[in-house]
């Protein structure tokens, strides 16, 4: 029997796909309105605040199920604070608890730096399961970026030392620094463009904070999941399997759709949702 839910579900599904249709093409037909890929300042406010008015409305489609959860917030350079900050906001609606946020630097994220990367793990983490035994220097990384970020609400000595070897090294910042151990991971991404190996970089290190925890996504605006986009990178990877991935951050449906993924993540499925680029539809069913 086709029950309530299902017809919600579909409702909002046509609706969120009329809304990236409109977005989508309206930047087509006005490129120059738009900047850095997101839409623009300029846009009808009308238009603006019905969907957000719509997003808002469809929060009841996640409930609370982020309820106990415990959320890291990773940003990459050019993630935009507006769209951390209403993520966040959402994730406490979810019932979730955003326990820090943590921001990748340009330095951990280009190749040029790999060796160093790699023996700032080694030397921080060297007991750590993964940073000794692995074969690739990014998955050794994102193990000792684990060990100090993910896993039980208590951050020992240990984390505290790896937290602060990546931090003294330039490798992440602290906007705020965690109070607890996540068990699930956002990593939020800017519209920014990047060399061939971020995505590469940035699934190796994910992958290791979902699977130390109960699960992650990596989301962002559209612009990046086209050819050669860092997430479109991500979603090719081999590490693909072990995160959420939703392109369509810049919208305000976009980011409930972002946490919407990170509650599914957290119950063992993971899926590609956003714009028509990905695998798995405009949101989870």
């Amino acid at each position: 029997m086709i029950n309530f839910r299902y017809h919600v579900v579909s409702l909002v599904a046509v609706l969120f796909a009329l809304l990236i249709g409109f977005f989508a093409g309206w930047a087509v037909l006005d490129p120059d309105s738009v900047e850095g890929g997101g839409v623009s300042p300029q846009a009808d406010s009308a238009e603006q605040a019905f969907e957000s008015a719509f997003a808002d409305a469809s929060a009841g489609l996640v409930g609370t199920g982020l309820a106990e959860r415990r959320v890291l917030v990773v940003t990459t350079p050019g993630a935009r604070s507006s769209e951390v900050d209403d993520l966040a906001k959402r994730i406490g609606a979810a019932g979730g608890t955003v326990v820090g946020e943590v921001a990748l630097t340009t330095k951990l994220l280009d190749s040029a730096n790999r060796q160093f990367a790699e023996s700032i793990a080694a030397e921080a983490a060297k007991d750590v399961p993964g940073v000794a035994s692995s074969d690739d220097s990014y998955v050794r990384v994102g193990a000792a970026l684990a060990r100090a970020l993910m896993g039980g609400a208590e951050l020992d000595e240990q984390a505290s030392t790896i937290r602060a070897a990546f931090e003294q090294g330039g490798l992440i910042d602290l906007p705020t620094a965690p109070t607890q151990g996540a068990d699930l991971v956002l990593v939020v991404i800017g519209p920014s463009s990047a060399d061939g190996a971020r995505g590469e970089i940035l699934a190796d290190v994910t992958s290791q904070l979902a699977t130390s925890g109960a699960g992650g996504a990596i989301v962002g605006p559209s612009t990046t999941s086209v050819d050669g986009g860092v997430l479109e990178q991500v979603r090719a990877s081999d590490r693909a399997g072990t995160y959420s991935t939703v392109d369509v951050t810049d919208l305000a449906t976009g980011r409930l759709v972002a946490v919407w993924a990170l509650v599914r993540s957290a119950g063992g499925t993971n899926g590609a949702w956003g714009t028509t680029r990905s695998a798995d539809g405009q949101l989870p069913q």
